[in-house]
């Protein structure tokens, strides 16, 4: 799988370790205390926050052609506006031309812990339309937490090799203190190794980090396209600063009136549907390692690979085996984009032959495993954000236990897995500082949501609670498979995505493409 395209569709929007297995972010901390009116756009919101809002960015070579870098100092708490600060990365492109510059687009592809300078670097910046590059500077600003701006860090490579191999499907008592110890062992190895930040990086807190940025490039307001998580981070910043916000685009929508289990049963379902999506393709190729008969046979057939690799691991060519763990994941991964199905097909048909390696390869991009061993943080940063964000699906085993039939309902083929793995924040270390509740950003300019009927990562119907909520909502609609919809190959998207950006015109409420 091409791990651009991984990033572009913002797959870091579930991750075993976070989104995928620890409950999904959908809340927040309170908003009343970042709230502000627009002013002249630039004013602090706290008289305590003026040397942040009046601080000037000094930029310089990041080392790609194009682009520059900056880092930006924010209060690390923002009830102690006085106290620690912490860098922020910052990179920009400057518009191109021809046209008017109409100010900075600022981006961010999900997670959360998606690095949204990466993101910038290796896709928006050269890869969004040419005539949005022509008259914005693009923008991104590593959330809090995150790659290069005070990053989680939790265990080392060879911790994280072993928290990745974990059963997660236990089948007797043993499995499951194993995997609970497990989860446990990741929390306190963030609390060891992050202790200070970790209270500190919900998204109302990089929502207001935001603000900060918005206001040090000088633009009175905020012109924003996030995808995946990265909706509920524009979704935030229009429910704290509606006055100052511009023409935001929320593509592959979260719905931040629903608690934790709700979001991750909604998820199991949207991986299943996406799963019998490529089970439908596969049984008509004739290189479909799952049999030529019938969606529900190639359910089945995978099934029965799951249980076999679980007890008995395949090998990969290296110390690490392929067992049912890391390839649910290698799966999961290619359900992003289905783009990927060939791949897929290709590492299912080997895994079953006896070589995991390119299963194994799939999984490995998606949790960001490097060649030497190492990962990024964006495991660790997943689950920061998501367990501050909102209270915890489950608390202990039992609780789990006794949900596993709702999610074996949703997904015969995932379920258990993924209600074991939302067990995840039930050991976190912070308490959740956030919970569920509807946005609706009175007074913000029109916000466009784009929701993908058959998206596995958000659900469309997560798109149409979040367009519904919002005062100023515009739901726009694409029927298709896949994770978000701007910038995939639909022109009907695109245009009227473009049509705002641009010009300022929404799209109709409701329109499909």
């Amino acid at each position: 799988m091409d791990t651009r395209r991984l990033f572009r569709s913002s797959a870091l929007a579930l991750a075993t370790a976070g989104l995928l297995i620890s409950g999904c972010t959908g809340g927040s901390s309170s908003p009343s205390a970042a709230s502000a009116s627009a002013g002249d756009g630039r004013a602090a919101p706290d008289t305590a926050l003026k040397p942040y809002y009046a601080q000037q960015l000094k930029w310089r070579s990041c080392g790609v052609s194009g682009f520059e870098c900056a880092t930006m100092k924010a209060p690390r708490d923002y009830a102690e506006p006085d106290g620690e600060t912490i860098d922020l990365a910052v990179a920009r492109k400057k518009a191109t031309g021809p046209g008017k510059r109409l100010g900075s687009l600022l981006v961010n592809p999900g997670g959360p812990g998606g690095s949204a300078v990466d993101y910038l670097q290796s896709y928006a910046g050269i890869g969004y339309p040419a005539p949005v590059r022509a008259r914005y500077d693009m923008v991104a600003i590593d959330p809090r937490g995150v790659a290069r701006s005070a990053p989680v860090e939790c265990l080392t490579g060879k911790e994280m090799d072993a928290h990745t191999q974990i059963d997660q499907t236990p089948d007797d008592p043993a499995e499951t203190a194993r995997l609970a110890s497990s989860l446990k062992g990741f929390a306190a190895g963030c609390k060891k190794r992050s202790g200070a930040i970790l209270p500190h990086v919900s998204t109302v807190e990089a929502a207001r980090d935001m603000d900060i940025l918005r206001a040090v490039l000088g633009d009175k307001k905020l012109t924003y396209v996030g995808a995946s998580y990265g909706t509920f981070l524009g979704a935030t910043y229009a429910e704290l600063f509606p006055d100052r916000t511009g023409r935001l685009v929320l593509d592959g929508a979260m719905d931040p009136s629903l608690p934790s289990r709700e979001l991750n049963r909604d998820q199991t379902a949207g991986f299943e549907n996406a799963f019998q999506s490529f089970a439908a393709d596969c049984v008509k190729q004739r290189d479909c390692p799952l049999g030529t008969e019938s969606p529900a046979d190639a359910s089945a057939r995978l099934k029965a690979f799951f249980k076999a690799i679980d007890a008995r691991p395949v090998p990969t060519g290296e110390s690490r085996e392929l067992g049912e763990s890391l390839a649910t994941t290698g799966v999961i991964a290619a359900m992003y984009d289905e783009g990927a199905w060939p791949q897929l097909r290709e590492a299912l048909a080997s895994a079953m032959a006896g070589n995991g390696s390119s299963l194994l390869a799939l999984a490995d991009t998606y949790y960001e495993r490097e060649g030497d061993g190492s990962y990024a943080n964006l495991m660790f940063a997943n689950a920061a954000v998501n367990c501050l964000d909102l209270p915890p699906a489950f608390t202990g085993p039992q609780a789990v236990q006794a949900a596993l039939p709702a999610f074996e309902k949703a997904s015969p083929v995932f379920g258990r897995g993924f209600a074991w793995a939302s067990l995840n924040c039930g050991y976190w270390p912070t308490p959740a500082t956030g919970s569920p509740h509807r946005i609706e950003a009175k007074g913000a300019a029109p916000i466009v949501v784009v929701g993908t009927t058959r998206d596995p990562a958000t659900p469309y119907k997560w798109a149409k609670g979040l367009a519904g909520q919002l005062d100023s909502g515009r739901l726009l609609t694409y029927e298709g498979d896949g994770h978000t919809a701007y910038g995939r190959g639909s022109d009907c998207i695109d245009t009227a995505v473009n049509t705002y950006l641009l010009e300022g015109t929404p799209p109709q409420d409701g329109k499909r493409c």
